[in-house]
């Protein structure tokens, strides 16, 4: 049987999801900032731009081989993913979620500190760092190839951690979610939250700001752990005195 035309199709749609996707969430979280922060944005137009376009091609990345494992997962049983909650004990669903997101979160915290070696910003994250600030339409502007290392990481995980169907779309929202608020230039968390014990370990917006303003650090997606453990965190940011971003209060 030929399988190329509905592998294309599944790499096509997946990608259609990615992009539409992103254009969703990016686009809210932007309103929400003109809400919120009026100027915050203000004069970054073409910067914007060159985000939305940088981040339109990471979703080809994005989506392609997630469209090839999706199709081997609905039609050949390749992956373990699985739609029957009775197939594993129901606290297997919170765990499997958190498993995901510890080993992207440390998947990412290793591949990122790389891309901050001299040869590989200069190649590649740069492109990211480019956007100085960066908004709501910067979480998925990536070069090609920083596109590409992040892009295997869920499509390689279902081949090795069982997750139910529902749980990886979880996943997958926490991702899009915390990519976008992280890079958009306020605190979307309450203040009790972010400074807490809560705070200590959980990334969020004011402390990859200080990643942003720093370069240096602060090289964690979800969670403080591995920057905790390599004496990597540079602690929260402050908004006020950060010099790639304007006081957004």
């Amino acid at each position: 049987m030929d399988y190329a035309l509905p592998v294309l199709l599944s790499a096509l749609a997946m990608t259609l999801i990615v992009g539409v996707r992103y254009l969703v969430v990016s686009g809210a979280f932007a309103w929400a900032t003109r809400i919120r922060h009026p100027r915050l944005y203000a004069g970054l137009e073409p910067q914007m731009r060159r985000e939305i376009g940088w981040s339109l091609a990471s979703a080809a990345i994005y989506g392609i081989p997630a469209g090839i494992v999706a199709w081997g997962w609905d039609s050949q049983g390749w992956t373990l993913i699985y739609r029957n909650m009775s197939d594993y004990p129901i606290w297997y669903v919170p765990l499997s979620i958190f498993l995901y997101l510890f080993a992207h979160d440390t998947w990412f915290y290793w591949t990122h500190r790389l891309m901050h070696r001299p040869w590989w910003f200069k190649k590649a994250h740069a492109v990211h760092h480019e956007s100085r600030p960066p908004t709501a339409w910067a979480a998925m502007s990536f070069h090609p190839w920083e596109a590409l290392t992040g892009a295997l990481v869920i499509p390689i995980l279902v081949f090795i951690i069982p997750i139910h169907v529902g749980a990886i779309g979880v996943v997958l929202s926490v991702m899009t979610v915390m990519g976008v608020t992280n890079h958009m230039g306020w605190e979307l968390f309450p203040r009790f939250m972010v400074n807490g014990k809560l705070g200590n370990w959980l990334i969020t917006a004011t402390h990859h700001q200080k990643h942003h303003d720093a370069y240096r650090g602060n090289y964690g997606l979800y969670f403080r752990f591995w920057d905790k453990m390599c004496g990597t965190d540079l602690g929260l940011g402050d908004w006020g005195s950060s010099p790639s971003r304007r006081n957004s209060a």
